[in-house]
């Protein structure tokens, strides 16, 4: 019977899990910030699909512009924070 190794016992489970556990402060604020810009996206891609839709009166209840700019903030922000930590090395 094999040992348990972690949450997933698949060979490509632990390199991950190490950079996590290992990773600096910096490098986790760049995951967040990476993060935050890729919401940033979809929120542009959902305000752009929501412009061009078919029906005028079909509005739509989320507010994609607030969001794209709050996590497109936040995430160049917080990628700004890390970049000088992570080129310290």
């Amino acid at each position: 019977m094999k040992a348990w190794r972690g949450i997933c016992a698949t060979p490509y489970a632990a390199p991950m899990h190490q950079f996590l556990t290992f990773a600096s402060d910096a490098d986790i604020l760049a995951i967040w910030g990476a993060g935050f810009l890729l919401l940033a996206g979809l929120a542009l891609a959902m305000e752009r699909r929501r412009m061009r839709r078919a029906r005028i009166d079909g509005v739509g209840w989320v507010p994609w512009t607030g969001l794209f700019l709050t996590c497109a903030v936040l995430g160049g922000s917080l990628l700004a924070v890390a970049v000088p930590g992570m080129l310290r090395g």
